[in-house]
């Protein structure tokens, strides 16, 4: 997707909340947001969704996009069953599928139990459940997180995080503001700061996995500042087969001819036996330690997500090489 010179203020007579962003987002990419409350992020986010037009510039480019706002409507007049099934369809989901993966979607986030139940009654945090699943609900290409993770309890936080990883696997982009500095650290997000009205690449980061665009491009570097690192691999870090199935993480490529370890949760003994190129398995706390040749590591990684709605890939990494 492309953003061309766009500019959007609410008013002929109002000040410009952005103005002259050109980026390009690509396929894969994970971007965090930042700036000051009010300084104009949920607005960029909005035009990024699809939500509002720019007043000024182009948007092209834009390719299935799930959103979740800054602030849920409360009290829809609907169940969060009727909501999402009404959105599948919009979205041109199939009717044959859709009542499964509304369902799916769901009962991750923790509110399968309140799928009939009345959204006006339903607690704010709920409410954002419901708000996060119907963007992850169409498996978009593009995904715009506005303080998703607000309201959330832990396991559900965990599950968006999951997915997200997810979406980047399966070659999706993410945009997204929140207010944890940490909040997806191990995935190496490029960061932009929008600030006076301008979207520029935050002035302290060191984890750009991409050229900076040349319309974005700083003056150049601190001379005094220690040089970036190289940017790093996004790291999968884990998986939620009941939200998102359609994406696999590809072996780590320093295992390419070795082996890779999987660490996975809830995987019945039998989906290990089935497993090709295990080398070895054994329990760690309280998931099993699995390694695998490189070679499969793909093939394994699709069965045990297919292994059930129980199982938890918590981490891909290379393992030394053994007869």
């Amino acid at each position: 997707m492309r953003l061309d010179s766009v500019g959007k203020r609410y008013g002929l007579t109002q000040p410009w909340i952005v103005r002259d962003v050109s980026l390009d987002i690509s396929a894969g990419r994970l971007i965090r947001l930042e700036g000051r409350n009010g300084s104009g992020k949920s607005t960029l986010l909005r035009v990024l969704a699809g939500a509002c037009l720019p007043s000024t510039g182009r948007v092209t480019g834009r390719p299935s996009t799930g959103y979740v706002p800054e602030r849920f409507p409360p009290g829809l007049p609907f169940s969060p069953r009727e909501y999402l099934t009404h959105l599948g369809r919009v979205h041109g989901m199939s009717p044959a599928t859709l009542p499964a993966r509304v369902d799916d979607c769901l009962e991750s986030l923790g509110a399968g139990q309140y799928a009939r139940a009345p959204m006006r009654t339903l607690s704010k945090g709920m409410c954002q459940k419901v708000a996060v699943a119907q963007a992850l609900l169409p498996r978009p290409a593009l995904l715009v997180l506005d303080e998703a993770w607000t309201g959330l309890d832990h396991p559900a936080r965990q599950v968006l995080d999951e997915a997200i990883a997810l979406r980047l696997a399966d070659g999706a982009a993410v945009v997204y503001v929140d207010h944890d500095q940490q909040r997806l650290a191990s995935l190496h997000p490029d960061r932009w700061r929008v600030s006076a009205s301008r979207v520029e690449p935050a002035p302290d980061d060191k984890g750009w996995n991409g050229p900076v665009p040349p319309d974005l491009a700083s003056p150049g570097p601190d001379p005094g500042a220690e040089p970036p690192p190289a940017p790093a691999a996004r790291p999968v870090t884990s998986a939620a087969v009941n939200i998102e199935t359609a994406g696999v993480p590809p072996a780590p490529a320093s295992a390419a001819t070795g082996a890779v370890t999987i660490e996975a949760a809830g995987v019945p003994p039998a989906a290990v036996t089935a497993l090709p190129g295990v080398r070895s398995a054994h329990p760690a706390a309280d998931h099993l330690v699995i390694t695998v040749d490189a070679a499969a590591s793909d093939d394994a990684l699709r069965r045990l997500l297919a292994a059930g709605p129980a199982v938890r890939v918590l981490r891909v990494t290379p393992a030394e090489d053994t007869p």
